[in-house]
């Protein structure tokens, strides 16, 4: 299973590499990425999350379980990582950088590395995963930023950001196509899973683009305690709510693996709008990206055994 792992990851890596290349060579344009980088988020993954979820045959999946570990896991980590508040020598600002490598993750990895384990059955797993993850990280940020950063987002604004993420609405009619037995017309099906297909390889472009390494030596120290978090603790935790809630194959390896991914890269869009400290962030984001590709094959190496 390690063995899978690691060739799954294989082609994300390349791809952020190759994203790295591009624009750090300055093969591309630099005005490219970010346009690049909203279709990706607001278009195409969202296309893929709707395709995933209303075309899937979830008859055997146990989506109330992965709903319950998932966001029962990262809920009882954002709590640790608040309580360890003193354990991290940064202010305010720096410590919603910190919570953000913690708790978030990076969706075009975690598709990628679930479709490559599992086909299409990953990918309706990692959609699963997505429905739950998404908005309960979201909340948790904003109210991170709402206790820690400069700027201090009400109520109305929170429930606003996660009810118009568009990866949140995309899982909402997903799963009400889903719910409601409607599936896709052949047309419309043909055209979100094209568009699907492109975010992965785009999205993963986008995240390589947006590296910066340079920043990484000046914050390693706190930059790493982020990754211990993100990498040890909550797999740790998740991995124990699969087991006393008996979630085991597939779906609990989805649910594991999707809480060793590294930090998103919109962590640091979130951190320059909200009074964070983006300069960390982006160091978080980096060396979290770097280390992924040797950590999450130790963190399935040590669940299959468990969940079998």
């Amino acid at each position: 299973m390690t063995a899978q792992v690691i060739v799954a990851l294989a082609p994300a890596a390349l791809l952020i590499a190759l994203g790295w290349v591009l624009r750090h060579r300055q093969m591309l344009p630099d005005t490219f990425w970010g346009p690049a980088e909203w279709l990706s988020y607001h278009v195409l993954l969202p296309a893929l999350f709707i395709h995933g979820l209303a075309t899937a045959d979830l008859g055997a999946v146990p989506v109330g379980g992965m709903f319950a570990v998932l966001i029962g896991s990262v809920m009882l980590t954002a709590a640790l990582t608040v309580a360890a508040r003193r354990w991290f020598p940064v202010d305010d600002a720096g410590f919603t950088s910190v919570f953000q490598g913690a708790i978030r993750f990076n969706n075009y990895v975690g598709v990628m590395l679930a479709t490559g384990l599992y086909g299409a059955e990953g990918t309706a797993l990692a959609a699963v995963a997505n429905a739950a993850i998404v908005p309960t990280v979201n909340v948790l940020s904003v109210l991170v930023f709402s206790r820690y950063g400069a700027a201090r987002p009400s109520w109305a604004g929170v429930v606003r950001q996660v009810a118009t993420n568009p990866l949140v609405l995309a899982c909402v009619i997903g799963g009400l196509l889903q719910a409601g037995g409607l599936g896709l017309h052949p047309a419309l099906a043909g055209t979100l899973r094209s568009l699907g297909q492109a975010s992965l390889a785009l999205g993963l472009l986008c995240v390589g683009a947006a590296l910066d390494l340079g920043t990484v030596r000046g914050d390693a120290g706190v930059a790493l305690r982020a990754a211990a978090i993100k990498f040890a603790v909550l797999p740790a935790v998740t991995l124990a709510g699969c087991l006393a809630a008996g979630l085991s194959g597939r779906a609990a390896m989805v649910a594991v693996l999707f809480h060793a991914l590294p930090t998103a890269s919109s962590s640091y869009i979130l951190s320059r709008q909200m009074g964070g400290d983006a300069r960390l962030m982006a160091s978080i984001i980096a060396l979290e990206t770097l280390l992924a590709a040797a950590l999450i094959p130790l963190v399935a190496l040590v669940a299959v055994p468990l969940l079998g």
